[in-house]
C-alpha cells in the first residue's frame, strides 16, 4: 500500500478526504476535495474531473483504514493514490490547519 506521512506533504498537493459528511463539517483540510466513502463509487467521476491528469491524488480520512480502502481501489483503476498514514488525527496533531466550510477553525470528529 502506497503511503505517505503528513509531514511530507506540501501545500498544494491534491488531496481527496473520504470520511463522511458530519466529519467533513467539524473541520477538513482546506483545499480538500470531499467525496464520503458511502458515495465513492457513485461519485467517481467527481474525482477524475478535479484530480491533476498525472498528479498523485492524496487519500486521507480519520486514521488511515478508509482512505487505505479507497487508495487500494484507486491503485486498481490506474490512479497514482497514496494513503495519508494516520489522517486527519495526525494532520491536526502536526499542527497542519483544520478549518469548516465557512473557513473558521474546526476539529476532527
Amino acid at each position: 500500500m502506497p503511503t505517505v506521512e503528513v509531514a511530507d506533504l506540501k501545500d498544494g498537493d491534491f488531496l481527496l478526504d473520504v470520511r463522511e459528511d458530519d466529519e467533513w463539517k467539524a473541520g477538513h483540510a482546506e483545499g480538500a476535495l470531499h467525496i464520503p466513502i458511502s458515495e465513492f463509487v457513485a461519485r467517481y467521476g467527481e474525482l477524475t474531473e478535479a484530480a491533476p491528469q498525472d498528479g498523485r491524488v492524496h487519500v486521507i480520512c480519520r486514521s488511515g483504514g478508509r482512505s487505505a480502502d479507497i487508495t487500494m481501489y484507486l491503485a486498481q483503476q490506474g490512479i497514482d493514490a497514496v494513503n495519508v498514514d494516520g489522517g486527519m488525527q495526525v494532520w491536526q496533531a502536526a499542527g497542519r490547519p483544520v478549518v469548516t466550510d465557512d473557513g473558521q477553525p474546526g476539529f476532527v470528529l
